[in-house]
């Protein structure tokens, strides 16, 4: 197997080089609100719309995506890409719904809400909830991941890629969220050009030819040979319906994965909370605008790599130590085929999905742990300027945790992706409950976000694990999963909300909050349009 040249070193010294000096310039010249919490957190006022969506994109897309999504493409086709048309759809209505109503009533983080629409109990159990999930299972993965793609394609050892790829995110995250969104737009940059450059090689190899002639021959072949791979609706005897069951991605709880991830996350939130409305909204809709460009990136190479395979290529680099194949391994034997130079280029785009996504989890981490617990609990009489020294503290210490404890969360057995979807669904229910009847409902009470939270969590456990009340309940597809323990909490706020008294806590909301521009309206239109061409096409 091809390793990385001399010129692909250049090259990925040169996007080092490049996204640290841009780094380090941007953290100089705003270094006089340094010790302000708001702009350490939150970058709050600073951040253009380009880069709100950059930095959604670069903080969303990482290892999961270049190793897991494209492992999906090769075995299952592009139906896997529903993860990503789906968010684009779902960023509209994060965009015209709820980014309104967090900075109308001033919430910087998502436990903040819990604790300003409920009581303290419930946003704290939250974050500590929310701390668990992004440490243990998010910057766990992502680094595992990470680390074993870039010891791949560059021979390095393991354990020194993750600490390198560790030690990088937190050169970038130490200076705060205006140094992690202006950072994040060249990684975007990166990241697209190294992503297309791979593709482009892929389906070109299909065909047999090269240029574009040889790209849409190779596209036309991937359809016509591999039809099974272009369809985006399963039917139950499809052997991957448990994963993606039929028209749960379109009408069910892939509907809940979404809407919790892009509108009550607060890894994601982050970036556009410290913005004015217009700015959030035009920079998730540019985040929506990406998405769509994201399965080109990430599932067609794999698709690509499925073509290539069954022409009797990658036979023994698809296979796994124990003999069987390995679909998560078609992405960097991909790169492995590169020419020199485009190698390295591909190679700063997978570390640049990487070290991006790290930075902001790690962000956020940092954000919920200091401003949310320490300085509620521990840290009344701190300085600004303390508390900030405390986060980069926290992002440090969160980074270590999660280098020490990702060899033994099985990540390898599940399958990176797959691990992520399941384990963050048995928290999604019950947090997507709670802030959406939260939002629309003012007789929801504190006992009702309790029981969403740690009763769909205890119920989703159940299902997922088989026990009793939900014997068999394991046999169930994920996403369908979701879907029920959704309801058993939307039924259950209802009910308490009905029998307990009245908290009159409900959100400050009026209707012309959620009127957007023509210029949005019209950039939504585009983006339904053409999810709704792309199911229809490849139904």
């Amino acid at each position: 197997m091809q390793q990385l040249q001399t010129l692909d070193y250049l090259v990925f010294l040169f996007y080092f080089v490049v996204v640290a000096g841009y780094g380090y310039w941007v953290y100089y010249q705003k270094k006089s609100k340094e010790a302000s919490t708001t702009d350490f957190f939150l970058a709050e006022g600073s951040l253009t719309w380009w880069a709100i969506g950059a930095s959604l994109i670069a903080s969303n897309i990482s290892a999961e995506q270049f190793i897991g999504m494209s492992g999906n493409g090769f075995s299952m086709g592009l139906a896997i890409s529903t993860y990503e048309w789906m968010a684009a759809a779902t960023l509209i209505i994060v965009a015209v719904f709820f980014m309104p109503i967090y900075l109308k009533n001033k919430i910087y983080t998502m436990p903040q809400f819990l604790n300003q629409r409920y009581n303290p109990t419930v946003s704290l159990i939250m974050a500590v909830f929310w701390l668990g999930l992004y440490i243990l299972v998010n910057l766990t993965s992502i680094l595992y991941l990470g680390a074993l793609a870039v010891s791949g394609i560059s021979g390095l050892d393991f354990n020194l890629c993750m600490w390198g790829l560790a030690a990088f995110a937190i050169i970038i995250t130490v200076g705060g969220m205006k140094v992690i969104g202006y950072t994040d737009a060249v990684q975007v940059l990166f990241l697209v050009i190294g992503g297309l450059a791979t593709t482009y090689l892929a389906v070109n190899l299909v065909s047999g030819e090269t240029g574009l002639d040889g790209l849409m021959t190779g596209f036309n072949m991937m359809t016509q040979n591999h039809d099974d791979h272009f369809h985006m609706i399963f039917n139950e005897t499809n052997p991957f319906y448990s994963q993606l069951p039929g028209l749960t991605v379109l009408i069910g709880g892939m509907w809940i994965v979404n809407l919790n991830y892009w509108g009550c996350n607060q890894y994601i939130t982050q970036r556009a909370l410290g913005a004015d409305l217009k700015t959030a909204r035009n920079g998730i809709l540019f985040a929506a605008f990406l998405k769509l460009l994201m399965p080109v990136i990430v599932v067609l190479p794999g698709i690509a790599a499925y073509a290539l395979y069954s022409k009797g290529m990658f036979q023994a680099e698809m296979t796994g130590p124990d003999g069987t194949l390995n679909a998560d391994k078609a992405y960097p034997v991909l790169l492995n085929l590169l020419p020199v130079g485009l190698k390295g280029l591909s190679f700063a785009a997978l570390t640049a999905a990487v070290v991006a996504s790290l930075a902001g989890k790690a962000n956020s981490i940092s954000t919920i742990f200091t401003l949310d617990i320490f300085k509620k609990y521990l840290g009344q009489n701190k300085t600004e300027a303390q508390l900030v020294y405390i986060g980069r503290i926290v992002i440090v210490v969160a980074m270590v945790l999660a280098i020490v404890v990702a060899p033994y969360m099985g990540i390898d057995k599940k399958g990176g992706f797959q691990f992520i979807q399941e384990m963050t669904g048995l928290l999604s229910p019950g947090i997507f409950a709670s802030f959406i009847m939260g939002f629309f409902w003012k007789r929801t009470n504190s006992a009702g976000a309790l029981f969403a939270i740690v009763g769909g969590f205890a119920a989703a456990l159940a299902m997922h694990n088989g026990w009793p009340p939900f014997t068999g309940w394991e046999q169930i597809p994920f996403l369908d999963r979701m879907g029920w323990v959704f309801v058993i909490c939307v039924v259950g706020m209802v009910v308490l909300g009905l029998v307990l008294p009245d908290e009159k806590k409900g959100l400050a909301i009026d209707a012309s909050m959620f009127r957007t521009n023509r210029t949005f309206t019209v950039g939504a239109i585009i983006v339904i349009s053409i999810i709704t061409f792309l199911y229809a096409y490849y139904w």
